[in-house]
């Protein structure tokens, strides 16, 4: 049986279609200034033609030239009605715009131009609802043309807003012989804009995340024939659902390739706004009845954001009662140290510290927080000295396979997972499968693997051997919750592999050569600033290489490398 897409109970199905020509400066597209409405958080934007179904529509697909209902109610995966959203797409860009996608029953151009003057009142009359676009097809004997419609992409409103839609966008190329005019209702005023235009600031145009994220897709393609044949080339297209949230700035709209999406997602699922969008040093966050976030103030290039210290407990104890268990406090910093003790209620509120792995933005935090509260210190010692915390001095020596319980239904369970550093450890939190990664796993980055510590072989295999776990989410050391830990988890063993492979085209194509010659080849997309840290993750990649018995070096010096 095939799950089609059923639109949200609160939200109004709607249609938008984006008009495509070719201008002097290159791809241009049609938009228009809605009208200034109160209480309207559409109003005065600059938008595409569109709007919401009618219930009409439905009966005006007699009137239609090219896919039927059933094609679109596939292409949309709807049940059925997916020609609804196509008539809708024409009607509105006719009622707001003048521009009429139509043609006679025999698939011959409609000559828009010659029955001007009789097609204007309709405009109206279709915008009043007294009369329909099937009307206007049988006064005229016109076909409405979908023959030229390609589906483009599928937005929905974010919960919580006042007005939700549940919008399909198509693309077309703008008519012939047609000139647009606005409506003065919807429409104030009508451009035909390059999507560089529409975006640049100095245009004055208020545009909606969706109309911009439009315009950025549009703006990869020099010609509207090229746009329209991309459009109709999309297979399986995703609904994409923004969410509201809170910033410093106030107000703000978060995209699902946004870092902060997913956790807001599990923060605020109906939509109040109140979840930050941004991660702030000393502010704790509450991500569940068990677990808390404090950020270091020691954002970076290297620690992003700052790094995360997370506080778990039992749930539901009281103030007095509870006891938390510190994992990674972070830098040598006083001042975070105190804020973890306030988040904790007191010095006596901790009751054990753990370290993902001993690298100095995670670990001098602990001899200081131990000192404060006298809560001992849990971790691995690592393997070499080279960039480790030299004060780390645990009270306990972690493996593998150990429960930690913190209650009776909270569970850590201990896993060790070297690359990133011989001793990094992982902690998953059993009753909410949230992984807390330490740095093995990181959002929106790879982790510098860095030998001798760092093991890129070692870092493989504990990242597939995460695959095996029930998992729901990821606590990094830097940045926000991560959702779909399984997909984040393969898609970090194909990158690591393709740069191997990338390695491996490198040493046939230099034959002999030292490290540095492969750099530019192998990461090519790396800004050069970066190439200092990424000559240590390739250093990592052929030794693991060497091992493997696919590459070699000679005992000279420089180094120089080869394929076996």
């Amino acid at each position: 049986m095939t799950a089609h897409y059923e639109a949200a109970a609160d939200a109004r199905k709607a249609a938008s279609i984006l008009l495509l020509r070719d201008g002097a400066a290159g791809i241009e597209v049609l938009m228009l200034r809605r009208a200034v409405r109160a209480g309207d958080n559409r109003s005065g934007a600059a938008v595409f033609p569109g709007g919401v179904l009618d219930p009409n529509d439905r009966e005006a697909q007699r009137w239609c030239l090219g896919p039927d209902d059933a094609a679109f109610s596939v292409r949309l995966g709807v049940a059925e009605g997916g020609g609804d959203y196509a008539v809708a797409a024409l009607r509105e860009c006719f009622e707001e715009v003048g521009l009429l996608l139509a043609c006679d029953d025999t698939g011959a151009a409609f000559d828009v131009a010659e029955h001007e003057a009789a097609l204007h009142p309709w405009r109206a009359a279709m915008h009043a609802g007294s009369k329909t676009v099937g009307d206007l097809c049988s006064a005229f004997n016109l076909r409405l043309d979908l023959r030229g419609l390609a589906y483009t992409s599928h937005w929905l409103t974010p919960p919580g807003t006042p007005k939700r839609f549940d919008t399909r966008f198509f693309c077309a190329l703008a008519p012939a012989g047609q000139t647009a005019v606005p409506d003065l209702t919807e429409a104030q005023a009508l451009m035909w804009l390059t999507p560089a235009a529409a975006m640049d600031a100095a245009s004055g145009l208020t545009l909606l995340p969706v109309t911009r994220r439009t315009l950025r897709e549009l703006s990869r393609f020099t010609t509207a024939a090229e746009a329209f044949a991309d459009a109709q080339a999309k297979r399986d297209i995703p609904m994409i659902m923004p969410r509201v949230a809170t910033s410093r700035q106030g107000r703000t709209v978060v995209l699902p390739d946004e870092f902060a999406y997913a956790e807001i997602g599990r923060l605020d699922p109906l939509g109040r706004g109140d979840v930050s969008s941004e991660i702030l040093p000393g502010r704790v966050v509450t991500l569940s009845s068990r677990v808390l976030r404090i950020t270091a103030p020691n954002a970076g290039m290297m620690t992003g954001p700052g790094t995360n210290t997370y506080l778990v407990s039992e749930p539901d104890s009281t103030p007095d009662t509870t006891r938390w268990t510190v994992i990674d406090p972070g830098p040598a910093d006083a001042g975070h140290v105190r804020a973890i003790v306030v988040a904790a209620g007191g010095v006596g509120g901790i009751e054990r510290i753990l370290v993902t792995h001993t690298h100095k933005d995670h670990s001098p935090g602990a001899a200081l927080l131990a000192q404060a509260t006298g809560a001992p210190v849990w971790g691995r010692h690592a393997l070499h000295a080279m960039w480790q915390d030299d004060s780390f001095a645990p009270q306990r020596e972690l493996s593998g396979g150990e429960l930690i319980h913190l209650g009776d239904t909270t569970t850590l369970r201990v896993l060790h997972t070297p690359g990133h550093a011989s001793n990094h450890l992982c902690y998953l939190l059993e009753e909410e499968a949230l992984l807390f990664t330490g740095d093995h796993v990181m959002q929106g980055s790879t982790v510098v693997i860095n030998p001798p510590d760092g093991d890129m072989a070692a870092y493989l295999t504990a990242l597939r051997g995460l695959l095996g776990l029930p998992l729901s989410w990821l606590a990094p050391g830097h940045g926000f919750l991560v959702g779909a830990p399984h997909d984040v988890l393969r898609a970090l063993i194909k990158h690591r592999l393709a740069r191997e492979a990338k390695i491996v085209h490198a040493l046939r194509r230099h034959r002999p050569c030292v490290m540095e010659a492969l750099l530019p080849d192998v990461y090519a997309e790396v800004p050069q600033a970066l190439h200092a840290m990424a000559q240590r993750s390739l250093t990592a990649h052929l030794l693991k290489l060497e091992a493997d018995g696919v590459a070699s070096r000679d005992d000279g010096t420089p180094v120089r490398w080869r394929l076996a």
